[in-house]
């Protein structure tokens, strides 16, 4: 009985974690047929994909909060440094993040590139300081290979050949240049996380936890022209709603975008350059995504797949042009919305669609739930393994929220609710969906909304 528990124990999958920067569920496997993304097309054919996974807010700071500790959290962008700050002042004990609590159960836990709100896992001026670390006790390593970019600041906003981002303005928004993958930073992260992944693999110490971070297609939008020119001669379907919303909203005026150089060009006044912004946008995913092919393709290589649960996972949404804005940040469908496809070795359902509505908090919970290892009582979000085993399962109810609002998704609605009281709420079972205000008409829904939204964000405020 000892050796076979002991045999079972040896056995605990090991997994792979790909987190996508500003990823919008603009691929071919989440139905746009124009778009270039054969990797991760071929893992949502060996996994399952959720078409309707909604992260918890609107950035990559919050957002990566909510998938690394499992847990709704601060709304800013330095969520898990205040976080690290109360580690580090040992005033009061904090819930186990989900890379700690792998190690605690036998992992090796490793991150490369951005899984953390800055890439490499430092804080400081350039990103780089060792004596500031984002996430305390989660890795034992946490790395960031900065190139000619010199370091993690530079790399995150990098463009081709060691530019890096001084002023915003001095910065193009878009760029093409002739060269291979390792002239923009991901070329670097990929090396790196398949010189970890083949160590890893070839460790006797374990089970692996790999947390991968791809920069791109965050701005400026970069990438080697190959990508640009599959998109020679494609047809983009016209941009849904584009207009600026009547009445108050979370709209603003994509100050992240028009920060950059866009030679005095707006792409909601100027429908050529609206369709470049969106060409090299999807330059940038079919780029990542072939850093998505070699890091899989290594897995495969190494032979660790047949023991490997994978999660492809998009920090947030990204508008182009919905609703006039470009950039995340509101609270409309088209920043929460990001793909999310799991596989793992001996799932039945491969290659299925699921339309349950799933939050990035439900993450943590299910990579417990299918490497068999305790579900920590403190997770806010619930297991997805009944949806992985039957894809047709309903989801729940999810939230999301910014510095001035909260919102609730449910099958057919959308309340956004505003700090001074103001609602927002949207039915998604008609043409009109996120365009037309219907809170007056639904008094008794909006109460029920608003009551689902408070006694879930009460959950987080307790933590």
């Amino acid at each position: 009985m000892t050796n076979c528990q002991q045999e079972k124990i040896d056995q605990k999958p090991n997994i792979l974690l790909i987190c996508v920067d500003d990823l919008r569920p603009e691929l071919k496997s989440f139905g746009a047929k124009y778009i270039s993304s054969p990797n991760i097309d071929a893992l949502a054919e060996k996994g399952i994909r959720f078409q309707k996974h909604f992260v918890n807010s609107p950035s990559c700071g919050p957002s990566r909060y909510t998938l690394l500790t499992g847990q709704y959290g601060p709304a800013g962008n330095n969520a898990l440094f205040q976080r690290a700050k109360k580690i580090n002042e040992g005033i009061q004990e904090l819930d186990r993040s989900m890379p700690e609590w792998f190690k605690s159960h036998g992992y090796t836990t490793v991150s490369v590139g951005k899984v953390s709100h800055h890439p490499g896992g430092r804080g400081g001026k350039n990103w780089n300081d060792s004596t500031k670390i984002e996430m305390p006790n989660a890795w034992d390593k946490h790395l960031i290979p900065v190139a000619e970019w010199k370091h993690p600041r530079g790399m995150m906003h990098g463009l081709a050949n060691g530019q890096i981002r001084v002023k915003s303005g001095d910065m193009d928004v878009f760029e093409t240049i002739e060269g291979d993958d390792n002239i923009y930073p991901d070329g670097a992260i990929t090396d790196e996380t398949i010189h970890q992944l083949k160590t890893l693999a070839n460790s006797r110490k374990g089970p692996f936890f790999l947390a991968v971070g791809i920069i791109k297609p965050h701005l400026p939008f970069g990438a080697p022209k190959k990508y640009y020119d599959q998109y020679d001669g494609v047809d983009f379907p016209d941009i849904k709603h584009p207009q600026k919303p009547k009445g108050k909203t979370t709209w603003h005026g994509s100050g992240e975008f028009m920060k950059y150089n866009s030679w005095g060009k707006n792409p909601n006044r100027d429908a050529n350059f609206a369709n470049e912004v969106r060409r090299h946008y999807a330059a940038c995913v079919s780029y990542a995504d072939a850093q998505v092919g070699k890091i899989l393709a290594e897995l495969k290589r190494t032979g660790a797949d047949k023991n490997t649960i994978v999660v492809l996972w998009g920090d947030h949404g990204w508008h182009l042009g919905e609703h006039a804005i470009w950039g995340k940040h509101s609270l409309f469908e088209e920043s929460l919305h990001a793909p999310l496809v799991i596989h793992y070795p001996t799932m039945i359902n491969k290659g299925a669609n699921t339309n349950a509505i799933v939050e990035t908090v439900d993450i943590f919970p299910t990579l417990c739930d299918l490497a068999g290892i305790e579900i920590p009582g403190y997770c806010h979000g619930v297991s997805l393994k009944n949806i992985l085993e039957s894809p047709n399962t309903l989801g729940h109810d999810v939230i999301a929220y910014n510095n001035n609002a909260s919102t609730i998704r449910t099958l057919t609605h959308r309340m956004t609710l505003h700090k001074d009281g103001f609602v927002e709420l949207y039915d998604h079972t008609t043409a009109e969906k996120e365009t037309k205000n219907v809170a007056e008409e639904h008094i008794e829904l909006v109460n029920e909304l608003k009551n689902e939204l408070h006694s879930k964000l009460d959950a987080s405020n307790k933590k």
